[in-house]
Formats: C-alpha cells, structure tokens, sequence
C-alpha cells in the first residue's frame, strides 16, 4: 500500500524518505507501575531477536498518560530490564518530549478532511448502540467501544485545528483517501503470515478511533506509529492482544506516508488461573523476583525462554 505524501513537518519528513534502514527492535514500556513477568517476555523477546539478527535493540518510555507516569517506575523498569541482562543506547525516548510531534500528525490529518471532534461519555456511546440481546456485551474493538458515530459529521471539518478537543478518525473517509482496498501487514509470530482485513470490516469492526485524547494531546495508536517510524524500528515485537490493533497503525503508516515494520505478536504470559497478567498483578513484579535472590536465568525459565 501507498501512502499519500504530505509534506510532514518535524521528524515526519526525513522517515518517510528513508530507504536502506538498519534493523531495529524496541520494547516500549509505561512507567505507570512495576514491570512483570509479561513484560520481560516481551523485553528479552526483543532483544533476542535483535541480538540474533545483529541489530539495535531500543527502549522507548511511553508517558503520555502523565497523570497516571511517576519517575520513580520508569528507574525501575530500566534497573529491572539491565538486571535481565538487557541493553539499549541513550539518551531514551520519552514520548512526553515529543508532542509537537504528534501535533503535526494530527494536524496533517485535520487539514485532510480525516479527523472531527467529538464531545461523547462512555455512557452517552452505550445510550447511543442498538440495545443488544440481554446479556450480550457491546460491540469491543481494538480501541474499546465501537463508536456508533454520534459526532461524526456528514461533511469533513474546515477550519483551524481544533486544539485541546478529543479528535476521532473518520475510518470511512480514510479509508476511501487509501483507494478503499484491503489492509494488510505481515505478522512473523503467532499466526505467523499475511494478515488482511477488508475496508469495509476495519470500518464495521474498529470505528472511528480516538487519535487525541483531550488530557493526552495525542493518543497510543497515532504516538506509536509516529515513534515506530522516527526510530526506524523495523521489527515490532509484542503481545497477541495487540495484534487487531495492528490494522489501525497500518491504516495511519499509510496515511502518513511512513515504512510499515514487520510485526511479531507473541503468546501472553498468564498467571495460574489463565488470566493476563496485568500492573496491578503485583505478585509477579521482576522487582520481586530479583529481591527472593532469582536469577535472571531463573525468569528466563519461567517465561520459557
């Protein structure tokens, strides 16, 4: 697929005209809690995959969600990922350094035609969605409820760019701007080959995602997809639960006129009961592990690395 060139500002420009890029991996972790047994998966994941192929290995902090990082998580993620035996360049990308950023994605959008405002409560989204037969859950797609299109304008927005608004894709117009054709990407893991999906299921299925988030000025699909890029990560190791996800951050690759990487979506790591672990799952914190005199062999094993 090809994206539209749109003549990007900031780092947007030099990414899309790349051509021979080194083969980088990242892990990207938030530092709103301790790293578990699920995230030094992922982590030593990456960076096996990185050693294995003689690449870079990156970390990357995704703090957008300022209200809920704390410095003092972020020194324990990089003490426990180096105490697993991981290693990465500096300075690390902080996602809450590069706004502007994510500004001139939106903004390049915006200008499009492709984003709108929306002013929706969860419950005004649920009051909204056809009555489902009793006991049946809402429609959920990768980005949460499936916005029935309450805001959504019957013409796209003209006008300045509306800052400090929550802003959501117009799934359908992007699409059609994309010449209305499969999304597909190739997956190397689970399910390991050409994933694809039809416009018409990505617009029935995910929606209209949010990309700006009003406390947040951008959001976790559009942030990614911009680091993914300016990084020039080339290989995305990570959870199966991300892999629906990966057909929006397609969708903006193309928009945007950035390189699609190859995607490698993994088992989740769960606890004795079958359910993902989660931050809050404190009982399987790596900090933990290291402080009961493990061995980073040990969580290795685990893992079932």
């Amino acid at each position: 697929m090809a994206g539209r060139a749109l003549g990007c500002r900031s780092r947007l420009p030099t990414i899309s005209r790349q051509k021979a890029r080194p083969i980088r991996t990242r892990f990207a972790p938030s530092p709103t809690g301790p790293l578990h047994l699920g995230h030094a998966y992922s982590a030593m994941l990456a960076f096996d995959l990185a050693k294995a192929m003689g690449a870079s290995f990156l970390l990357r902090i995704e703090d957008i969600d300022q209200s809920r990082a704390r410095p003092e998580w972020e020194s324990l993620i990089q003490e426990d990922l180096a105490w697993l035996g991981l290693s990465w360049p500096t300075p690390v990308l902080r996602q809450s350094e590069h706004l502007a950023d994510y500004q001139s994605a939106l903004e390049q959008l915006w200008h499009r035609g492709l984003l709108y405002p929306c002013t929706c409560k969860r419950r005004d989204i649920l009051n909204a969605m056809s009555a489902p037969q009793e006991g049946a859950e809402p429609p959920m797609g990768p980005d949460g409820l499936i916005y029935p299109g309450i805001c959504r304008p019957d013409h796209a927005p003209r006008g300045a760019f509306p800052s400090g608004a929550v802003l959501r894709l117009d799934m359908a117009r992007a699409l059609a701007q994309l010449g209305g054709g499969d999304i597909h990407f190739e997956e190397t893991g689970l399910n390991a080959g050409e994933q694809r999906i039809g416009a018409a299921d990505i617009v029935e299925q995910i929606g209209d995602i949010v990309l700006c988030r009003k406390d947040m000025g951008t959001s976790y699909h559009l942030s990614v997809v911009v680091d993914d890029a300016a990084q020039g990560i080339t290989h995305v190791v990570r959870g199966e639960d991300l892999q629906s996800a990966t057909f929006i951050h397609v969708v903006l690759q193309s928009l945007l006129d950035l390189p699609q990487p190859v995607y490698r979506h993994h088992r989740l790591i769960r606890d004795d009961s079958g359910k993902r672990l989660a931050k809050r799952d404190d009982a399987k914190a790596i900090r933990l592990y290291r402080e009961a005199g493990h061995s980073p062999a040990d969580v290795r094993h685990m893992v079932g690395l």
